[in-house]
């Protein structure tokens, strides 16, 4: 069976595993390990950095083969999004031209593309259909002799659905445009073949994973080179300077090998879990609305919107019975913005304002969908009822 946390005690419900996760007892195991026996720093020219060495480059190894890349692709970063950094601005050097990427995108991929737009580049964004899906037959109709960048995310973090890169990608190669994937929900919760996938690159982020936080890598095609974006080492063959911090990357490649080893039986689980609480929340809460596709989306997914409610009040609300969820996307929290992921999908007002992101992990059981599903309904009528008598 899939490794399990411990669990609190405190009598929440956590379900916002999109924004992070617990670490697995065998990562935080790993990376103690690694703090007290490979301390050294692994540039070091003694018998301690060369141990640390060793276990960088296992790590190394380890993940490329978990991820379908070479060794001498793999890059490790801080996290997702300085991943995503790294590849947008790396390959946006020289003359300006255009970046091909969806209204959805990530804020670490859109804010990075909107200070682009300051440097003179130009946005072209992908149409979408009313489930999230990118619609192929627009790719042959694009202006592909002014896009030097196409960027998009492999499985959505608010809705959960996950695109078929592959018209895109060979559309890319035809027109020798790299194409970068934001993969940071989609690794260690479905299949991820780098090579497959036809990208230049593909981020991803250690904590989305049961990992731990503060690292995360960068998978780079051998034949792209990136501009450098900040200075100082030679570390990560000059592509990523500072001293690599090899306990995380030693616990972040550990959690990638259990969800790896463990995949149909999580995933079984979590479509389990998702299901039951889609499910009571469409039997308890009508009207509602599952926001993405169905079919095409995360395992642990569940985008749904409740009409009549008010979702930043509903998130409050939620805190307040032991539910923990999401609007959408931590790192636009603060946000009064509509999701443009939904508007993309042409959602309407009622819609995109009432809509909640509650995702599951392997900590979460049965029980506790039951326990949410009547949390989360007595939390819906309270509220409209309370619309209905203002």
């Amino acid at each position: 069976m899939p490794p399990q946390a411990a669990s609190t005690s405190s009598g929440r419900v956590y379900l916002d595993a999109n924004a992070t996760t617990r670490p697995f007892p065998e990562v935080v195991e790993v990376v103690a390990q690694h703090l007290r026996q490979s301390y050294a720093n692994p540039g070091s020219r003694h018998a301690e950095g060369r141990q640390a060495r060793r276990v960088l480059e296992t790590a190394r190894e380890r993940m490329a083969d978990l991820l379908d890349a070479d060794p001498g692709e793999v890059i490790f970063t801080s996290g997702g999004t300085e991943a995503s950094n790294l590849a947008l601005f790396g390959m946006t050097q020289g003359t300006p031209g255009t970046i091909l990427l969806t209204a959805g995108e990530h804020p670490a991929t859109m804010e990075s593309c909107r200070f682009l737009v300051q440097r003179g580049w130009q946005l072209s964004m992908l149409d979408v259909d009313s489930s999230g899906l990118l619609r192929a037959d627009q790719l042959a109709t694009l202006p592909w002799e002014r896009i030097k960048l196409a960027t998009v995310i492999l499985a959505h973090n608010e809705t959960g659905v996950v695109q078929d890169t592959q018209p895109l990608a060979a559309q890319c190669k035809l027109a020798s445009v790299p194409l970068h994937i934001d993969a940071v929900q989609a690794v260690g919760k479905i299949p991820v073949r780098f090579h497959e996938l036809g990208s230049a690159s593909l981020s991803l982020g250690a904590h989305k994973f049961h990992g731990p936080r503060g690292v995360g890598a960068l998978l780079l095609r051998d034949d792209i080179r990136l501009a450098p974006r900040i200075f100082g080492g030679h570390q990560e063959s000059d592509r990523r300077p500072g001293t690599e911090p090899v306990a995380l990357i030693a616990g972040m490649v550990r959690a990638l090998e259990l969800c790896c080893e463990e995949m149909t039986q999580r995933t079984q689980k979590l479509v389990q879990l998702r299901d039951s609480l889609e499910r009571g929340l469409c039997e308890t809460c009508e009207p509602v609305v599952i926001n993405g596709s169905r079919e095409h989306r995360l395992p642990n997914t569940l985008n749904i919107s409740f009409p009549g409610v008010d979702g930043e009040a509903m998130l409050v609300a939620l805190d307040l019975e032991g539910i923990a969820c999401s609007l959408g996307s931590t790192c636009a929290s603060g946000s009064a913005e509509p999701a443009p992921a939904l508007v993309a999908m042409g959602a309407p007002e009622d819609v995109y304002k009432s809509a909640v992101r509650f995702t599951v992990s392997t900590d979460n059981t049965l029980d506790e969908m039951t326990d949410a599903v009547q949390s989360i309904a007595r939390v819906v009528s309270r509220l409209r009822s309370l619309r209905g008598t203002c």
